[in-house]
């Protein structure tokens, strides 16, 4: 598969997916983006607008093996990585594989599993295998969690751990739709059940192949020096307490040259920096405490950085 070839595939995912998901391109091209990337997305948001329903169609127009978590406080490790049981007639211990031997994984309400299940999560994350009583069980490839989370719901929640916010490529909030695609929503109530009816465009041996493709996106030292000079920069603001880490440069890089693949070029602009910063760091940095009572956030400190830091010059669009 050439370039074209992965540009046409694309466009009948992306149309795919807005058959069923109205009002929502530009998370779609973000979801997208992801895809290319090979990285994980939390998506947080209220409840009832379309994160599960995303996640879904966006698995059955890639196919693969896809499967679906919905977490609680009773969730155990053992019920995401799978089990060893004894079998009596073969006299050993079988490997019974948990939801976490997918291609795409979906972790609904992520943030209600306890703190110790979430940690399962973080070496199936990180290095796309998982230990199970002292043997380790590689994941099918490509693999990728995407979690949601409701921001406003903290009864019974557990806050995601620093490290695994840092694997997650991206942080998306979906917000609600626009006047006209809701409306369409009342107007088509079979709308919510679309996705269900979606049949796969694309195979994940497809995926694998624009992955590398997207890899393969060139980026000058220019623009690389623009963006570690972007991630440096975090870490030097007055008002936070824990800018990017190298792991968020590297995010940053990869979903950047996917940004500029989904856009029909064969190299990265500052533009395409730019376009993914926020999704990339903004749950990646933490404030000082004086500077979230003063009612400042991850946001404005982005916009703070990015307007400061001069653009690489011929390459400003």
């Amino acid at each position: 598969m050439d370039h074209q070839g992965a540009m046409q595939l694309l466009d009948q995912i992306r149309r795919n997916m807005e058959s069923c998901i109205y009002g929502k391109k530009e998370e779609i091209a973000w979801m997208l983006t992801a895809l290319l990337a090979g990285g994980h997305v939390l998506i947080e948001d209220v409840p009832g607008t379309g994160k599960t329903q995303m996640v879904k169609a966006l698995a059955l127009s890639v196919g693969g093996v896809f499967h679906r978590i919905q977490c609680n406080p009773d969730l155990l490790p053992t019920d995401i990585t799978g089990v060893s049981i004894y079998h009596p007639k073969q006299e050993q211990f079988v490997f019974r594989p948990g939801p976490v031997m997918a291609n795409l994984l979906l972790a609904d309400e992520i943030n209600r599993a306890t703190t110790k299940t979430q940690s399962a999560l973080l070496e199936a994350m990180e290095e796309r295998r998982v230990s199970v009583d002292g043997e380790t069980y590689v994941l099918p490839q490509p693999f990728m969690l995407f979690a949601t989370q409701n921001p406003i719901d903290f009864e019974g929640t557990y806050s995601l751990p620093e490290a695994q916010l840092d694997r997650f490529l991206m942080k998306i909030k979906l917000g609600y739709p626009d006047e006209i695609s809701e409306k369409r929503l009342v107007l088509e109530p079979s709308a919510s059940r679309a996705a269900e009816s979606l049949t796969a465009v694309a195979s994940v041996e497809d995926i694998a192949h624009m992955q590398k493709l997207a890899e393969s996106i060139h980026l000058d030292n220019s623009v690389a020096d623009y963006l570690i000079s972007l991630i440096r920069g975090t870490r030097k603001h007055p008002s936070v307490l824990l800018g990017a880490s190298p792991r968020a440069a590297v995010a940053l890089a990869s979903a950047a040259k996917a940004y500029a693949f989904l856009q029909h070029r064969a190299f990265v602009i500052p533009d395409d920096v730019k376009a993914m910063t926020h999704l990339v760091l903004n749950h990646r940095l933490h404030l000082r405490s004086e500077a979230r009572m003063q009612g400042i956030t991850t946001v404005n400190i982005l916009q703070d950085v990015l307007r400061n830091l001069p653009v690489p010059v011929g390459m400003e669009r």
